[in-house]
């Protein structure tokens, strides 16, 4: 009963124990930090980065890895707001427009890495990030996109009661909650722990990898749109030159959650961890006055 198994930590206590470290410290240089006002814009910042981590967490569990997070984002949202542009209206079909996108681009990484038969998807999703960014400047003009409807936006902007809990935050936590359970419970979660652990022995045993690999991609995509449906609310505006660090945020918070880069290793309560404990790190020199350049030394340096 003794084994080292049954003494390993969950995943989630060595972020979540940095959290209450980092909180405590800060509490300490700035009065503003322990505000309720505060925390809940740490909740909104988290929002968007641990939707991204979400998908970037599937890539990861099967070995993989997804590049162009940020441009997905990007350009779900902007091919959004084009669709406004030229007569769409209807929040919901606007919706659909930018998870089609999201869609679409998830799809086209699985594809690069599983029928092109790239040597590593680092290789395939490097070059998509560029497509990516490429196809937002070139649909937009390079000019961002504003006058959304609220029906779309509400969900970056709105809150929740008297304490003005971030909607956004609650439909993340409703998010993860089912990716844990799909993940945990669901035969195709188990397979795509299996493709990571051991991808050879996977295919032997009856796992049809590439259809793992490729549901894993578009899961990635979907995710993306959803963060870039967020970000819309929150600034308003579709920016095809959003999300330049989505990819390193997003696989920092997955390591820093427990999961590896050879795959087979990482959970859902981890990732969000790691998620909030870089949107602290983030809050807390902002609230010190720290510049751009310092805090991006603090934050990856840390990771």
């Amino acid at each position: 009963m003794n084994t080292k198994e049954n003494r390993k930590m969950p995943s989630f206590v060595g972020p979540l124990a940095a959290v209450v470290v980092l909180s405590v410290v800060l509490t300490v240089v700035s009065r503003q930090f322990l505000t309720l006002d505060n925390w809940m814009n740490i909740l909104r910042q988290t929002a968007i980065n641990a939707l991204v981590s979400c998908g970037m967490l599937m890539v990861l569990l099967t070995g993989g890895i997804d590049i162009p997070v940020g441009a997905s984002v990007a350009l779900s949202s902007c091919s959004m707001g084009v669709a406004m542009q030229h007569g769409v209206k209807n929040p919901i079909l606007l919706i659909l427009i930018a998870l089609l996108a999201g869609f679409l681009c998830g799809g086209f990484n699985g594809l690069l890495f599983t029928k092109l038969k790239l040597p590593h998807p680092f290789v395939s999703t490097l070059g998509a990030r560029q497509i990516f960014r490429g196809l937002a400047l070139f649909i937009t003009g390079a000019a961002p996109i504003a006058g959304f409807p609220c029906g779309v936006a509400f969900l970056g902007y709105q809150n929740l009661g008297a304490v003005n809990f971030p909607l956004c935050f609650l439909v993340v936590v409703l998010i993860f909650a089912v990716m844990s359970l799909f993940l945990n419970r669901s035969a195709l979660g188990r397979k795509i722990y299996s493709v990571g652990g051991n991808r050879e022995a996977a295919r032997l045993s009856g796992v049809n990898v590439s259809r793992t690999l490729n549901f894993v991609y578009i899961m990635a995509g979907i995710m993306c749109a959803l963060a870039g449906i967020v970000l819309v609310g929150r600034v308003g505006t579709a920016l095809p030159l959003a999300g330049e660090t989505y990819d390193t945020d997003a696989i920092a918070a997955c390591v820093i959650g427990g999961a590896s880069f050879a795959g087979g290793k990482g959970t859902v309560s981890g990732t969000l961890c790691g998620a909030l404990l870089i949107a602290v790190i983030r809050n807390g020199l902002n609230l010190i006055g720290s510049q751009t350049d310092v805090q991006y030394i603090v934050t990856y340096s840390g990771d």
